[in-house]
């Protein structure tokens, strides 16, 4: 199955669907198995858009000051 070019939010969106469905555990296998594939083509894709994103923030930081990003744990 084909993952048409979508927006972050749009895949993200459709990947949590996608674990909604499978989690529920009421498709057969073979309906499974696209939902699994469509799933792992879009998380892929996501990891696509981060990975850009973060090398466009670290080129605006390029100039030194990169600082790391802060998580609320700590």
């Amino acid at each position: 199955m084909a993952v048409k070019k979508q927006t972050f939010e749009q895949a993200m969106g459709r990947l949590e669907e996608i674990v909604s469905k499978l989690e529920r555990g009421d498709c057969d296998l073979d309906q499974s198995l696209k939902l699994f594939e469509e799933g792992a083509k879009l998380a892929a894709q996501c990891e696509e858009q981060l990975d850009r994103a973060e090398q466009k923030v670290n080129l605006l930081l390029a100039d030194g000051s990169e600082v790391p990003f802060e998580t609320k744990e700590g």
